[in-house]
């Protein structure tokens, strides 16, 4: 029989009319149903694996949203008229601007380009600058990630000044989502962006081979050039069912193979965000939890299901930091079904998981004991704390592991227990991050979800949007690009 496992509002996928809907249990998967008054009943797969979900709920952490809100919650109820309001639970992790939609490739599953569209959409330098101090202003932390994208946000000649401009206003990370078409043909470009102020780039990656990925050349020379000026690459494989599933394995050992320069893999199994029919849907739909299982299969168990952990996970650090330092931290409060993460060390050409380092149950637990122990305030208090997590760290690490878990402890060390965040920069070189987003769209739509997205888009008219409320479901994209649009001819 079917469980009810939670009640939420959800789309019709039809006509966009907001319906209140079940998630529910049913032979081991997760499904969310729904029912229109014009289109009749919906039944859609949320997840493959209802214990991974069930798993995974244990870490939800509702976000306390922004100190200072872009407008009042709309009286007809989310997503309409949407802007950061005082629905939303979290704040900006991650902001998006999109700098253009003119794009040097034209990929099948698409939504973002002129040619698609019909027309241009492109900011100007000083509506750019708005968005980014806007961003700044937000309460009580500035967001600290921006992400340039698009489109082919290369096809701008003012990126090199956006950027500088990004990193004069205090961010500490600026990445350009790329399809790398420019940055491999010219390596003095890709100088500039990083003398620019560039941290990281996201390279859209679908595959090793010319099957799965046909600039797989391309992206070869992107990353060597990146290589050789030491700067970071995130790999982000747009993942279909029957298209490049069976290469996920693959694509991280090239990312390990290729640790002097990718910081990680971030998975995005596709959103069906255009005129997709239900058969595609069925067809070329995946999950998280196939996603992690497909990770399992394709990497000989080294990185296991059980290795992956939800976003919120981390809000544990943000509460001890926050606790000992008494300043306001960022905290990463998305939704635990929004995406699942792990690290990865490279060592001697092989990888170890932090799992088999480090018994991270624990040193989340410890880390939550010790933030309350904190917050009773007082020397003594806190110098008794701190011996506490020194310990706990100390036997969160694994012993069949110790040389690489002693290295990670000492910066686990340094950076929780002495707020040395620059330990942070070692780590991340000497280690691989695997993630993945499963982005939104009408046929799995969650307004739960949306509520506590913290990835957002900014926009020219000086509003914020949740991700999945911007490219799905009422597609605040098209109205954004449409109003501040030129034609192509122009």
């Amino acid at each position: 029989m079917p469980e009810i496992l939670k009640k939420t509002r959800s789309l019709c996928p039809r006509c966009n009319a907001v319906l209140d809907a079940t998630i529910l249990e049913d032979e081991g998967k997760v499904w969310l149903e729904r029912t229109c008054p014009d289109h009749g009943h919906f039944r859609d797969l949320y997840w493959s694996d209802a214990e991974i979900w069930k798993k995974f709920e244990r870490f939800e952490s509702v976000g306390r949203g922004l100190g200072n809100p872009q407008r009042d919650a709309p009286p007809d109820g989310c997503p309409s008229y949407c802007g950061i309001c005082t629905n939303h639970k979290s704040a900006t992790l991650l902001a998006n601007i999109d700098l253009t939609n003119r794009c040097n490739l034209n990929c099948d599953f698409c939504f973002a380009n002129a040619r698609a569209c019909g027309y241009i959409y492109e900011p100007t330098f000083d509506q750019v600058m708005a968005m980014l101090r806007l961003l700044r202003e937000e309460r009580p932390v500035p967001t600290p990630a921006v992400q340039f994208s698009g489109g082919e946000p290369t096809m701008r000649d003012d990126l090199p000044r956006i950027i500088s401009a990004a990193k004069e206003m205090g961010f500490p990370q600026v990445q350009v989502a790329t399809n790398g078409i420019k940055l491999a043909k010219d390596i003095s470009y890709l100088r500039e962006l990083k003398d620019a102020g560039l941290s990281t780039l996201y390279l859209h990656f679908d595959g090793v081979t010319r099957e799965t990925n046909s600039k797989i050349a391309t992206d070869r020379k992107v990353i060597e050039n990146c290589e050789e000026l030491e700067v970071g690459v995130v790999l982000v494989p747009t993942v279909i069912k029957g298209r490049n599933d069976h290469e996920v394995g693959e694509i991280i050992q090239f990312a390990a193979d290729h640790i002097r320069a990718v910081r990680g893999v971030n998975f995005q199994p596709i959103a069906f965000t255009g005129a997709a029919s239900e058969e595609d849907v069925a067809r070329e739909r995946i999950t998280i939890p196939e996603l992690l299982r497909d990770i399992e299969e394709q990497t000989g168990a080294i990185i296991k299901r059980d290795d992956f952990y939800p976003v919120p996970c981390v809000v544990p650090i943000s509460d001890f930091v926050e606790a000992l330092t008494g300043k306001p931290q960022i905290r990463f409060t998305a939704h635990q079904h929004c995406g699942a993460a792990t690290y990865v060390f490279v060592n001697d050409d092989r990888l170890t998981p932090i799992n088999r380092m480090v018994d991270v149950d624990n040193l989340l637990s410890a880390l939550e004991e010790t933030a309350e122990q904190l917050k009773k305030g007082g020397f003594l208090v806190k110098y008794r704390a701190l011996l506490s997590v020194i310990s706990q760290l100390n036997q969160s690490v694994r012993k069949e592991e110790s040389k690489t878990g002693h290295d990670l402890w000492k910066l686990l060390g340094k950076t929780l227990v002495f707020h040395n965040f620059d330990a942070l920069k070692e780590f991340h070189w000497n280690a691989l991050f695997v993630g993945t987003m499963h982005f939104m769209d009408r046929y799995n739509y969650d307004l739960s979800r949306v509520q506590r997205c913290c990835i957002h888009y900014a926009t020219p008219e000086g509003t914020l949007i949740p991700f999945c409320t911007y490219n799905s479901g009422p597609v605040y994209r098209e109205v954004v690009w449409k109003k501040w649009s030129r034609s192509l001819d122009s």
